[in-house]
C-alpha cells in the first residue's frame, strides 16, 4: 500500500531562550492507507506532540508532515482527534454532540440525524440520544467522543490515550468496540498509549519511541490475524511481541531516569 501519511525529519522545540525543551528530534515514519498504528514510549517522549502536529494543532520546528502528498499547515476536516479527556459540550445531548461538526459544516438536518443515529447504534448508546454528558459514565462519554470524530468522516483518526482514564473492564470493552468500528470503516488510525498490551492488541504496527528527545526507536509489525479476540493475548506470538517491546521501553525509561537524575531532578512533563 502506498503511504497515506508521511512524517519526515520532524523536530519540535518548546520554550524560549531561557529554557528550551526538545520534545522531538529527527522523527521519521510513514502510515499506509487504512493502517492501524499504535505509538508507545516513556513519559515525556513526545507521543502527544506528534499527534498534535499531525492534527495541525502544533507547528514543527523543522521537518514536514504530509497527508496524501499535501503538507499539513493547520487543522483540517481530513483529520479527527480524540483526547483522553472527553471534550464533550456539556450543554448538548449525545445526538447533538455527534452532530456538532456536521452542523458547522452546513450538512442538512435530516442527513445529520441519520449519521448520528448510525453511530449511536454502532457504539451501543441507542436510547441515550437525548442524554447529557453529566448523565453518562466515563466509557459512555468516550464512545460519544469517538462517534463525533467518526461522524465527520476524517481520512485519519488521531487518538491520544483515549482509554487512559477508564477502569480495566471498561477499557477492554472500548478496545473491542473500537476494533469493530475500524473493521467496518478501515480508517487510518494513529493511537497513542502507555499500555503495551493495548498497543499490540490494537495495532497493525507498533512504533516504540526513545526517551526525550523523542525519535522512532523501533518499528514492530504485529502479524496477528484480524478480527482479534482477547484470547489472542495468551498466544506465543502476542507474548513474544510484548516481551520485545517491554525490553525496548525499559531501556528507554532507564535512560530518561538517569538523564533526569544528572540534571538534578525535576518534573518530566508529558509532551
Amino acid at each position: 500500500m502506498s503511504a497515506k501519511l508521511l512524517v519526515e525529519n520532524v523536530s519540535k522545540v518548546f520554550g524560549g531562550p531561557d529554557r528550551r525543551v526538545t520534545a522531538l528530534e529527527n522523527t521519521d515514519f510513514s502510515v499506509a492507507e487504512s493502517e492501524f498504528i499504535t505509538i508507545l514510549g516513556p513519559s515525556g517522549c513526545g507521543k502527544s506532540t506528534i499527534l498534535k502536529i499531525i492534527a495541525g494543532l502544533e507547528e514543527t520546528s523543522s521537518g514536514r508532515v504530509e497527508l496524501d502528498g499535501r503538507e499539513i499547515h493547520g487543522p483540517g476536516k481530513d483529520r479527527g482527534m480524540v483526547f483522553q479527556s472527553y471534550t464533550l459540550f456539556p450543554w448538548l445531548t449525545v445526538a447533538e454532540n455527534i452532530e456538532f461538526g456536521l452542523d458547522v459544516a452546513g450538512r442538512p438536518k435530516e442527513e445529520r440525524r441519520d449519521i448520528a443515529a448510525h453511530y449511536i447504534a454502532k457504539i451501543g448508546l441507542k436510547g441515550f440520544e437525548k442524554a447529557y454528558p453529566a448523565q453518562l459514565s466515563g466509557g459512555m462519554k468516550q464512545r460519544v467522543a469517538i462517534a463525533r470524530a467518526l461522524a465527520n468522516d476524517p481520512q485519519v483518526l488521531l487518538m491520544d490515550e483515549p482509554f487512559g482514564a477508564l477502569d480495566a473492564q471498561t477499557r477492554a470493552v472500548m478496545q473491542e468496540l473500537l476494533l469493530s468500528v475500524w473493521e467496518e470503516s478501515h480508517k487510518t488510525i494513529l493511537f497513542v498509549t502507555h499500555d503495551v498490551d493495548e498497543a499490540v492488541f490494537m495495532g497493525d504496527t507498533v512504533y516504540v519511541m526513545t526517551a526525550r528527545p523523542g525519535r522512532i526507536k523501533a518499528r514492530i509489525a504485529v502479524p496477528l490475524p484480524r478480527p482479534r479476540s482477547y484470547d489472542i493475548k495468551v498466544s506465543d506470538v502476542f507474548l513474544g511481541i510484548k516481551k520485545e517491546i517491554l525490553g525496548l521501553i525499559r531501556e528507554e525509561s532507564w535512560k530518561a531516569a538517569n538523564s533526569l537524575e544528572l540534571m538534578g531532578g525535576g518534573r518530566d512533563e508529558e509532551v
